[in-house]
This record gives structure tokens, C-alpha cells and sequence, in this order.
């Protein structure tokens, strides 16, 4: 099943808006020096106002174990997404499914997926030490060679006019987007999002991903 998943969301009317325009999952980033974070009052809130079996993302980066435990129970979310630096044995057996956003750069996967046993890697084009939505293009050439050996979502400089050609050129699982459908940095563009999201369907369906 191909998965879209609309990120960096950091309202209710947006997540709803998306969710409508049949995104399969909603991603929140909890890191709060990101333009497009939250804290886990906010995503609370969001999270009680959804429809019941609306997939919820959390996004986190470098928080501790606990921490994240907490808030994925307090706000009732399907996923934690890891996108920092984190230590992989702390984070072994989670309660929830568990995605790992890596990068590829120079022939290598950092951090090595066999170190992250993970429902889905998500392959980003953010550069170390800076932690996504940066509207940078993964390089599709090694993220479809990953595609081969791993399930993974592609992410990285997808917009609506790109995102059929990435699809095409990658056969990912899915597609993972925040500032390609934006208005400004976390305030969604609803046209863009629903755009976005019937070029990716079409596209996986051409391809036989659906």
C-alpha cells in the first residue's frame, strides 16, 4: 500500500484539511527550534479534535526514550519518526511502530538502517546536524537503489510538480512532505496539499505501487 504522509502540520484545520485530501498519515514535529514545531499541549489538542483512525506521526529529534514514550501515550499517536541523532539501543522493543529517517550521501546510509530495525526508513536530504524541511532534493539515483532493499518513505524537496517524477524515478513505498505544500513555514497551502496528493496516487498507480 503506497503511503503519503503530510508533515510539519501545526494546526487542527490544516491536519483535518489533509486528512481530507487523503493523506494516510499526519506527521507533527515536536522539535521546538524547528519552524514548524509544537509541544505536546498543542499536539494534544490536535490529536483529541481528529477522527477516530486518523495515523498520527510524531516526529522527535534527540529526545530521550521516556520522553517520547510519553508523549506518543498522551496524544495518542500511531508512529514515532526519529530524526536526529539518536542512539539506537535506546529505543530497541518500542511500543509503537518505529520509523528512522536516515541519509544517503557518498555511497552511504547514515545512520546504517541495520543498526535501526524500522517500520519505514525515511529518506531525507537535509545535510548533518540540520533536521529536515529544508526543501533540499534527496538524490532519487541512490534512494531508488535503497527502495530495492529497504521499505521506505521519499522525502526531501518533494512539491506537487516534482513529486510523480520522484516517484517514478524511485518506487518508494511512500512520499513524506512539509515545506513543498506550504504557505509559509507550518501553515499548509490546502491547494498544494491536495495537488500533491493526486500526482502522487496517480503516479503510483502507474507504477503499480498501490
Amino acid at each position: 500500500m503506497f503511503s503519503i504522509k503530510i508533515c510539519g502540520l501545526t494546526t487542527f484545520d490544516d491536519a483535518l484539511a489533509a486528512l481530507e485530501a487523503g493523506a494516510d498519515y499526519l506527521g507533527f514535529v515536536t522539535y521546538m527550534k524547528s519552524p514548524r514545531g509544537i509541544d505536546a499541549t498543542v499536539l494534544r489538542a490536535i490529536c483529541e479534535k481528529l477522527p477516530a483512525g486518523a495515523r498520527k506521526v510524531g516526529v522527535f529529534i534527540n529526545a530521550a526514550r521516556a520522553a517520547v514514550e510519553t508523549v506518543a501515550c498522551d496524544c495518542g499517536l500511531t508512529v514515532v519518526q526519529l530524526h536526529g541523532d539518536e542512539a539506537s539501543g535506546e529505543f530497541q522493543g518500542m511500543p509503537l511502530p518505529l520509523w528512522r529517517a536516515v541519509r544517503l550521501s557518498d555511497g552511504l546510509c547514515r545512520p546504517p538502517p541495520d543498526n535501526w530495525p524500522a517500520e519505514y526508513y525515511v529518506v531525507d536530504a537535509a545535510p548533518a546536524g540540520v533536521y529536515g524541511g529544508t526543501g533540499q532534493t534527496a538524490d532519487w539515483s541512490a534512494a531508488a537503489e535503497f527502495a530495492r532493499r529497504h521499505a521506505m518513505l521519499l522525502a526531501g524537496g518533494l512539491t506537487p510538480e516534482n513529486v510523480a517524477e520522484a516517484v517514478s524515478a524511485v518506487r518508494p513505498a511512500g512520499v513524506d512532505v512539509a515545506s513543498g505544500v506550504e504557505a509559509a513555514p507550518g501553515r499548509k497551502d490546502r491547494t498544494r496539499v491536495r495537488s500533491f496528493i493526486e500526482h502522487a496516487r496517480a503516479a503510483a498507480r502507474k507504477e503499480g505501487l498501490e
